[in-house]
């Protein structure tokens, strides 16, 4: 990827972050891998400074972190850590659901639809990326309606430490189609308010991603 070199203000950095994302779901650049400026700059033809901009894009996605007097690494987890995140989203993501049924208004209906549809586009389309993109705002969406906002802020921390595991799942059609089924199922509980049945969908969404990365695990 070409940048121009003349250009080097902090309207650069949200492309060159969007390209180190694209490397890093693409496995290029790998979990546990340090970003280093200087061949960055290099590579992508433009200064230190919209790349170091470029990485706290990233850190604030929680795609990399900053290790003191290390540097700045691709996100890893251990198995043990992967498993957990999950078990503790299973809570979060089934308790949003189920109050989201007392908040869903025309407004949070109707955008809740549009990302299902979108989500089905991207399906067609094999686009793994704009599907898990999607996916993200209708998870968010969802833990908006349930009025907590501590809930959600702690749900988005966990989410944050699995992206560079999680996004892999989505290069499947397969896998894009059947998630995008348990959404329309959430959804269709959640506008019709049958509170313990979006909860138990939701919890079951959300293990289904730790059953794949079991199996992903074991191959």
């Amino acid at each position: 990827m070409e940048f121009n070199k003349e250009n080097h203000d902090k309207g650069l950095s949200p492309a060159i972050a969007e390209e180190l994302k694209r490397l890093i779901y693409s496995g290029e650049i790998a979990p546990g891998d340090r970003l280093n400026e200087v061949s960055l700059a290099t590579r992508m033809g433009t200064s230190r400074g919209p790349i170091r901009e470029a990485i706290r894009i990233l850190t604030g996605l929680g795609l990399v972190t900053a290790v003191p007097n290390r540097g700045v690494f691709v996100r890893q987890a251990s198995v043990r850590d992967m498993l957990e995140n999950y078990e503790l989203r299973t809570l979060l993501f089934g308790y949003a659901a189920e109050q989201a049924c007392e908040h869903i208004d025309e407004e949070g209906q109707a955008k809740l639809e549009d990302f299902l549809k979108k989500m089905n586009g991207a399906c067609e389309a094999g686009d793994g990326s704009a599907y898990y993109e999607i996916n993200l705002h209708f998870h968010t969406l969802i833990l908006h309606l349930s009025g907590n906002q501590r809930l959600h802020q702690t749900y988005d921390d966990l989410v944050k430490e699995m992206h560079v595991f999680r996004r892999g799942f989505f290069n499947s059609p397969s896998n894009m189609r059947r998630s995008n089924e348990e959404h329309r199922a959430i959804f269709e509980a959640i506008t019709k308010g049958e509170t313990r049945r979006a909860k138990t969908l939701a919890e079951r969404h959300v293990q289904s991603g730790r059953t794949r990365v079991l199996a992903r695990l074991e191959r």
